[in-house]
Formats: C-alpha cells, sequence, structure tokens
C-alpha cells in the first residue's frame, strides 16, 4: 500500500455481490475528488436524485437502466457517463451490478444567467 496511489487489480472482483440491496464502499475520498464503487442485486435501484458537483458513472458489470436527465438507456458493462451538476439521474439494476462514481470536488459554481 502507497500514499502516493490506490490500486485495484480488477474492480469487478472487488467487494462482496449482495443478494438483496445496494452495497457501497468509499476506494477513495480527498478534497479533489471521491470514487465509490456500488454493488447492487438484480431489481435493486437508487431513485432519481442530483448531485451538486460534477461525477461520472463507470458500469464495470453487469446490465441496468440508467437515467440521465430525461432520457433512460440501457446500459452494460463498460459504459460511461458524465454528469453535470445537478443532474437528475437514476440507475435500476436488471442483474448484479458492479458500478463506480466518482464525484469531482472544488469544481467553482457555473455564473448566475
Amino acid at each position: 500500500m502507497s500514499d502516493l496511489y490506490i490500486y485495484h487489480a480488477s474492480l469487478a472482483d472487488q467487494g462482496e455481490l449482495p443478494s438483496n440491496g445496494i452495497l457501497s464502499r468509499t476506494l477513495q475520498n480527498d478534497a479533489r475528488s471521491k470514487v465509490i464503487q456500488f454493488t447492487f442485486a438484480p431489481g435493486t435501484e437508487l431513485t432519481a436524485h442530483t448531485a451538486p458537483m460534477p461525477a461520472t458513472i463507470f458500469i464495470v458489470s453487469g446490465e441496468c437502466e440508467l437515467q440521465l436527465g430525461p432520457d433512460t438507456m440501457d446500459a452494460a458493462g463498460g459504459a460511461f457517463a458524465y454528469m453535470t451538476p445537478k443532474l437528475e439521474h437514476a440507475i435500476r439494476a436488471r442483474t448484479q451490478v458492479v458500478m463506480l462514481l466518482t464525484m469531482i470536488k472544488g469544481v467553482a459554481p457555473e455564473a448566475a444567467k
């Protein structure tokens, strides 16, 4: 283990896959970003919500329905999304899903229009 980096050989093999519900664990957290691994049991979901900062979603494995703003799409292992601050989003797992969420901190808010 190093103070200079964090390394995981495979996020698909990391963490327990729940038989029901959603598990989350923080992989990294500092002043600039926070990375959280979520594991979803089939049929579970994170209902629509927003975040005050930009974020990315990476589907490591599994199949899900992903809502980004007004759009809903099918997503599977390898899918990536970037979300602007305050974008409503949701995820519903069709199979067991491993997802990586990266929140980008310290981004200046957009100027008022």
